[in-house]
């Protein structure tokens, strides 16, 4: 690198790597295609360096991050940094298109503001960047899936779709390539979905390895087209060994500061029109430019107009939300051009690791409630304060080259670290429509975490375009030069109704793979029956509250319990056979109604498995008055947390069955977390290319109020909860684990033949079967209740799980499960603390009252419970 590069880090050895040994090494930069054009705010060559610094998260799959120093997300940067690392970007990106016209896909959430930067650069016909929200007006013409991101699922959503399928050049834009898998996952799936020749992927940096760079070679090999990178600097990233459980064993982050006044908070409304899109979520168009900057401009007057009225002289950080980053950063670049001390950055959905260290990038961390509605996982900002350390090049060279850095911005004066001359920076906050929420200002939202840090905060809220109004006035406006597919309808329906020509596994039937018949269940699982996979119930706990693993990559050792406790077992069981049997006779018929005679029943495994066999007993049994009887198929499928269903288990299904007639099961709701995983896993397969299934869910019992169809909303005692595999058919929790489960299998479970003298689970289901009889004449009356009541979700259960968390001090609401269902897996499976119930005695809880004692967990009565009870797992970080 020549002497004018820039350091924009300093010369300090970075924390991670003094600490931990986590190294950046620098190979090559590569300056603009014309290096007579003067830059204003970066040197002609930028080091890995300068670009980059090291930081951590705790996360299993990769602990390291590379944090950007001229991306504006993690660090508050000067806005016009940002948008000229991206205009340096587009030029290289033109250097190698030369005058051919192409089309920009920017990669959610990092890059969409990036690869707006770079379609404008290079005056792109159209940009598009994937999205993870749902967008009820739009319709999604395909995605792909991120390995290592925390969330995984990239929609493409164009109105309409042609202005992005086509035969043009496809410019992929990233922030960083680390090994290249992401940009070849989305390549591949594109390929598949609309052939193009030529694919270039422009990003910041490259860390590829040699053998990551063999894999596009051989990747452009198979597919037929040419793929070109380009970046700012290539380098390598080292990891010392053991880098994931160093980073789990290093103190808790401390997170939304506190200080002892609270910052004001006001909102507005930003102006802007109907028919110009806030940015590339569903495409942008060259035609769209003119109309868009105009907008900005208007829209930046209207913010400056009132910060200087209402905070005269004070600097501000523009902080843009998520997806919307590309309108935001244009208005903080016009703000410090308008003489405005300003920084840029965004929030996210990746956790990352905190610590107030000398040379670590991430000082101080925000978690909050994520705004848009339906959305479980908490959002997260960092930094967001005015400090030295956080931005600019410091070298000489690059200070007197430009005078937009921290301490050397003229209309900035002088200023410690962590203030400037003029105050505290005022917080511009720049969401849209749909983030414009109760959530945003709730307790734990975004508003509230930033004003307890004394911030003052400005809501700014951005109407937005209607994708239908987008896709109506754009018949006619597509990119120069293109050569639109047969039509996209066609290829759409290729891509979304058929399943690839691969080998699938073959479904595992009992008496070999459990004790159900063969006729029961069909398991669209993995035998790991051979597989030692059981770890000591209190060390895997400590593992999966550290974060160095997932619950679902071992399993538990199977607790078997005590004599007193199968004989309740047995008398819960004959207690509770016609209640039981009304409520799956009751669902089981609901479904029929619903969704007709046509059905396959999928049951999750595995609580959802005896619900499953159930109901198609009863619907094979004569069912009720003159109703004919029904057989249909069942099979069970794996779910996890966090990680969605199994797609292999998807594609068996949508090839041998029209994915429209398959129907969920699941045993109860509890909170709600497995429904709502249902949905976003197949959403994300759907928007993946694979079919469209139904996720309605049909539970036994919804006592959270997560379901529309569902047998009962009572929270008592199933009988299929109160043991392990000994009534499941002798299967296992269900597991992924990236050893075991390779591409093309299905998630896994162990089969224990050992225990067969323990099993129940044929006695369970004889026993409620055998009671169908009997409540055979009061099931049509149920469900007429039922399909005349407002049966509307509420997540009522999650409200009060939320309540119990903040009452007791709880750090996660995972590990507060209510219901008896779910607190009785807390006895069986994990590391209880506390039992809470409703009533000290109820019949109900009689056999979690002997779990409790055995395993010496205190039980606590909570007159005011939601659920009739609720299981606190032990927090063993503390």
């Amino acid at each position: 690198m020549s002497g004018a590069s820039a350091d924009l880090i300093g010369t300090a050895i970075p924390w991670a790597t003094r600490t931990l040994g986590m190294a950046l090494f620098h190979d090559d930069s590569y300056g603009p295609v014309d290096p007579d054009v003067a830059t204003s705010a970066l040197p002609v060559e930028l080091s890995i360096e300068s670009l980059i610094q090291p930081g951590l998260r705790r996360n299993p799959r990769r602990a390291h991050l590379l944090v950007s120093t001229v991306l504006g997300k993690h660090l508050p940067t000067d806005p016009r940094v940002v948008l000229d690392a991206g205009n340096r970007l587009g030029d290289l990106v033109r250097g190698v298109l030369g005058d051919r016209e192409a089309v920009v896909l920017g990669f959610a959430e990092t890059a969409t503001g990036l690869g707006h930067c770079v379609a404008a650069r290079i005056g792109a016909g159209c940009y598009l960047h994937s999205t993870r929200r749902d967008v009820a007006e739009a319709e999604t013409l395909t995605g792909f899936e991120e390995g290592h991101s925390h969330a995984t699922s990239h929609q493409l959503q164009p109105a309409p779709a042609d202005i992005f399928a086509n035969d043009l050049p496809l410019v992929l834009v990233d922030d960083e390539i680390s090994t290249g898998a992401t940009a070849l996952d989305a390549i591949h799936a594109l390929h598949a979905f609309s052939p193009r020749s030529h694919y270039l992927l422009a990003s910041l940096v490259d860390m590829r390895t040699e053998d990551d760079r063999a894999a596009f070679e051989a990747a452009a090999q198979r597919i037929g087209a040419r793929i070109d990178t380009v970046c700012l600097a290539s380098g390598r990233t080292a990891l010392p060994d053991g880098l994931v459980d160093a980073v789990a064993a290093l103190p808790e982050p401390e997170l939304n500061p506190i200080a002892e006044q609270r910052g004001s908070f006001t909102r507005m409304e930003l102006p802007w029109p109907a028919a110009v899109p806030e940015g590339g979520r569903h495409g942008i168009l060259r035609s769209d430019m003119t109309a868009f900057d105009s907008a900005v401009t208007a829209a930046t007057e209207v913010v400056r107009t009132k910060l200087d009225a209402e905070f005269p002289g004070r600097p501000v950080i523009v902080l843009a939300h998520e997806e919307l980053m590309y309108m935001p950063l244009r208005m903080a670049a016009q703000l410090a051009e308008s003489g405005m001390p300003t920084r840029y950055q965004t929030t996210t959905r990746s956790p990352a690791y905190v610590l107030d260290e000398p040379g670590y990038p991430l000082r101080r961390g925000f978690r909050f409630l994520a705004p848009e509605v339906g959305q479980e996982q908490p959002r997260y900002l960092y930094n967001a304060h005015w400090a030295e350390e956080f931005s600019g090049a410091r070298d000489p060279e690059s200070m007197q080259r430009s005078s937009l850095l921290v301490g050397t911005d003229e209309s900035l004066g002088s200023q410690s670290a962590n203030s400037t001359a003029g105050g505290d920076p005022v917080l511009v906050v720049v969401i849209d429509s749909p983030a414009d929420t109760a959530e945003l200002v709730a307790d734990g939202g975004l508003i509230d975490v930033l004003t307890a840090s004394g911030a003052d905060a400005v809501v700014a809220v951005l109407p937005g375009a209607d994708p239908r109004m987008l896709h109506a006035g754009r018949v006619d406006q597509l990119p120069s030069g293109t050569a639109v597919p047969d039509t996209v309808a066609m290829m759409r329906s290729a891509a979304v109704n058929t399943v690839p020509a691969v080998e699938l596994p073959a479904p595992l039937h009992g008496p070999d793979f459990g004790s159900y018949a063969p006729e029961e269940v069909s398991w669209l699982l993995k035998d790991l029956s051979d597989v030692d996979l059981e770890a000591d119930v209190a060390e895997r706990e400590r593992r999966i509250q550290a974060g160095v693993a997932h619950y679902a990559e071992s399993l538990p050792v199977e607790y078997q319990p005590d004599a007193a406790y199968r004989s309740l077992f047995d008398e819960v069981l004959e207690a509770s056979a016609e209640r039981l049997a009304l409520a799956v006779a009751t669902v089981a018929e609901l479904v029929v109604a619903e969704r007709g005679n046509d059905i396959v029943l999928v049951s999750l495994a595995r609580a959802g498995t005896p619900v499953g066999i159930l109901m198609r007993r009863w619907l094979a049994a004569g069912r009720c008055g003159d109703l004919p009887s029904l057989e249909v198929p069942h099979y069970a499928v794996s779910i996890v947390r966090d990680r969605g269903i199994d797609a292999v288990a998807l594609d068996y299904l949508a090839k041998h069955h029209d994915p429209a007639s398959v129907v969920f099961v699941d045993g109860w709701t509890g909170k709600g977390a497995i429904t709502r995983e249902l949905t976003e896993a197949l959403d994300a397969y759907h928007a993946a290319g694979g079919a469209r299934f139904n996720d309605e869910l049909a539970v036994l019992a919804d006592p959270g109020h997560c379901v529309r169809t569902y047998g009962t909303r009572d929270d008592f005692l199933i009988a299929s909860a109160c043991l392990n595999s000994t009534v499941s058919g002798l299967i296992s929790r269900t597991v992924l684990n990236d050893t075991l489960i390779a591409p093309g299998d299905f998630h896994g479970a162990k089969f224990y033949r050992e225990l067969t003298g323990d099993d129940v689970s044929v006695r369970l289901l004889d026993a409620v079967s055998g009671a169908f009889d009997a409540v055979r004449d009061r099931v049509p009356a149920e469900v007429a209740a039922i399909r005349d009541s407002n049966r509307t979700p509420t997540w009522s259960g999650w409200a009060s799980v939320e309540r119990v968390r903040e009452q007791y001090g709880i750090g996660s609401v995972n590990f507060v499960k209510p219901g008896v269902g779910e607190t009785t897996r807390v006895l069986l499976r994990r590391v209880p603390w506390r039992v809470l119930v409703r009533a000290a005695d109820a019949p109900e809880h009689a056999h979690l009252r002997l779990l409790a004692a055995a395993r010496g967990v205190p039980v606590e009565v909570v007159g005011d419970l939601a659920y009739s009870c609720m299981g606190l797992i032990k927090d063993v970080q503390q």
